[in-house]
């Protein structure tokens, strides 16, 4: 008589766990989906630099969310999980063997995808956009336990050959995402004024500022700075023009604006276009949409700016 081997507890429990943890990550992603479509981003950040990388050209794809693609992506790994479960009563145990080899193949490659895909939206966060969003910290500790879970989750007959396949996956994936991303322009240095681009692209340019700032109008600037408000226009717009004045040229510098012709100077008309604008100038403040040209006052209370008030330009500026 001989004793059963007994199953490590890992492979027992791996798919509870892998599918229990892309159900969490279902429901940040569709959360931030939710958010996202709805112009509301900026409102779920509890950092600005949340709100940066949110609100960057990375965080779309191909027109859609990239919140999209791992909603997508977690939903995948959580029936890929529970499939063999919900085919046991219906199913000989010669196809459920199958199923279960299939889908444990299926899991280490999206698990592979996950991985790579995370990995270099960590590096994008933290070295181009030069911000930490929660919520995509999350995001890649799930893909990374997802990855090792489908590693340690079960005996591998062949770990050659699953290396192999994990080399291949890994390198299209990584071609993949550097293709996608390969002509968004990175953002701005947060050491340096939020209107700074990390590459200074050639273009048309309005003409200069005229106005000198007073002490208010660079309080002002530097609020909305800290905000993380942005100020949408176009070189070639009067009206883009007048709110510039308004502020002054050394308090205008501080302001995070953003060039929407993609003709113009530093241009980075993918945010315009996913701030839904009607027009220019606009302001975003808060998660929230502001067209035409706005009196300081106004952009105080909006703000809620508690500083200074003697503001030196008059509304319209003449």
């Amino acid at each position: 008589m001989t004793s059963r081997k007994s199953i490590p507890w890992i492979h027992q429990w791996s798919r509870h766990l892998i599918g229990a943890i892309a159900l969490v990550g279902c429901l940040e992603t569709a959360w931030l989906t939710v958010a996202e479509l709805s112009g509301s981003a900026a409102d779920v950040c509890p950092t600005s630099g949340c709100k940066e990388v949110l609100e960057s050209d990375y965080a779309t794809v191909f027109g859609l969310p990239l919140t999209v693609y791992g909603l997508l992506a977690y939903i995948a790994m959580a029936v890929l999980a529970f499939l063999p479960w919900l085919l046991r009563q219906k199913t000989n145990k010669s196809f459920q063997s199958k199923v279960q080899e299939t889908t444990w193949l299926l899991m280490f490659s999206l698990g592979v995808v996950m991985l790579i895909f995370s990995s270099y939206l960590m590096y994008v966060m933290l070295f181009e956009i030069q911000g930490l969003c929660p919520y995509c910290i999350a995001s890649a500790i799930f893909s990374v336990t997802l990855f090792t879970l489908t590693i340690i989750g079960r005996n591998w007959l062949d770990p050659g050959q699953l290396l192999m396949n994990g080399c291949v996956v890994g390198m299209v994936t990584l071609v993949g995402v550097t293709g996608i991303y390969a002509n968004v322009t990175p953002t701005a240095d947060s050491s340096t004024s939020p209107s700074a681009e990390a590459v200074n692209t050639p273009g048309e340019s309005g003409p200069p500022i005229i106005n000198t700032s007073g002490n208010s109008e660079m309080a002002l600037a530097r609020h909305l700075a800290a905000i993380g408000a942005k100020n949408y226009g176009a070189y070639w717009c009067p009206h883009c023009h007048e709110q510039k004045e308004l502020f002054g040229r050394q308090g205008f510098a501080l302001i995070d604006y953003v060039e929407c012709d993609p003709k113009g100077k530093n241009a980075r008309p993918q945010m315009c276009k996913a701030a839904g604008l009607v027009g220019y100038p606009s302001w975003q403040i808060n998660g929230q949409v502001y067209p035409g040209v706005q009196p300081l006052e106004t952009l105080a209370d909006l703000s809620n700016y508690q500083g200074d008030r003697e503001f030196i330009y008059p509304f319209p500026y003449q």
